[in-house]
């Protein structure tokens, strides 16, 4: 644990490394004019303010005290000693992490947030650290305040939340195939390449971080398609490099439709139902695409 924590602070030189050495190979192999330079540059100014300005301004007091009172009235104590009990916490913060996930698509407070990570046009490694500078005001963190209650102690849930992030830094290309047997266990590139497609046949799958087991245990798995080649991005596509509009369109998109509402139910669901959801039924939701998307399909055999 204290190795891990002593080399944990060096990642963020060895990511931003390794994402600029992708990017000029992939520039010499495919043209320096199809490598998309202006969104690196993006999601690098979007990792170094969120990494070092808001990480000083937003500390995670509140979520750290909440954690430490739950683990202060913990049901039981994990064996930490033993193998059994890291076992354990890792299974339960990938568990808390993939709801985190799924909620982050499922739920429009926090799909504002999350959607700049799936802004970029093109799927490369300077994307996995596009991730937004409102996720602590948002509280996603509070996925995570349960797990001390269960015998989790807070800083080591934290720190393989810290490895499950790290782990999916890797998983953002598109020139690595899939891994055979390991595509059962593990979230891999090729799974996460479907979760960033914006293709009707990819949408909302793929939750998973380090493990991609419970995808299939929750019905929320979906295999790349070799006939299906993922288009990435958001299904309406990002079409500015303007950091300050990535950042908060979609909260100022947001505002509008709670400006709109003529309820208080209407706002709350705006708030909380997915993305794109309308009260006339009439949004764009990934439910909403699809049904028109197969009443179009009934049409056209009909005809």
């Amino acid at each position: 644990m204290a190795l891990l924590l002593k080399y944990l602070p060096y990642a963020n030189a060895v990511v931003l490394a390794a994402s600029l050495v992708e990017a000029l190979v992939l520039a010499i192999r495919h043209g320096w004019r199809r490598y998309d330079w202006k969104a690196s540059a993006v999601s690098v100014t979007d990792f170094l303010i969120r990494e070092y300005p808001l990480r000083w301004l937003l500390p995670l007091a509140f979520w750290g005290k909440t954690m430490n009172w739950f683990w202060l009235h913990r049901l039981w104590t994990l064996p930490m000693h033993h193998w059994s009990g890291w076992l354990a916490c890792f299974i339960g913060q990938e568990f808390c992490y993939y709801w985190y996930h799924r909620s982050a698509h499922r739920t429009r407070w926090f799909w504002c947030t999350h959607a700049i990570h799936h802004s970029p046009n093109q799927l490369n490694l300077s994307a996995a650290y596009r991730l937004g500078w409102t996720g602590r005001l948002t509280g996603s963190t509070g996925f995570f305040v349960l797990a001390p209650l269960f015998g989790m102690p807070p800083l080591i849930v934290m720190t393989l939340l810290s490895v499950n992030l790290l782990y999916q830094f890797w998983l953002h290309a598109t020139w690595i195939p899939r891994l055979g047997p390991l595509e059962w266990i593990l979230n891999t590139p090729s799974s996460h390449r479907v979760h960033h497609a914006a293709n009707l046949d990819y949408l909302d799958g793929n939750y998973g971080g380090v493990l991609i087991v419970f995808d299939r245990l929750f019905g929320t798995y979906i295999a790349e398609k070799p006939q299906v080649p993922c288009r990435f991005g958001l299904v309406e596509p990002v079409t500015t490099y303007n950091l300050l509009t990535i950042e908060f369109g979609h909260w100022g998109a947001l505002w509008r439709d709670l400006r709109a509402s003529r309820s208080l139910r209407e706002a709350l669901d705006y708030l909380m139902k997915p993305p794109g959801w309308r009260p006339d039924g009439n949004g764009a939701t990934t439910e909403d695409l699809k049904r028109r998307s197969d009443a179009h399909m009934r049409y056209v055999e009909q005809q």
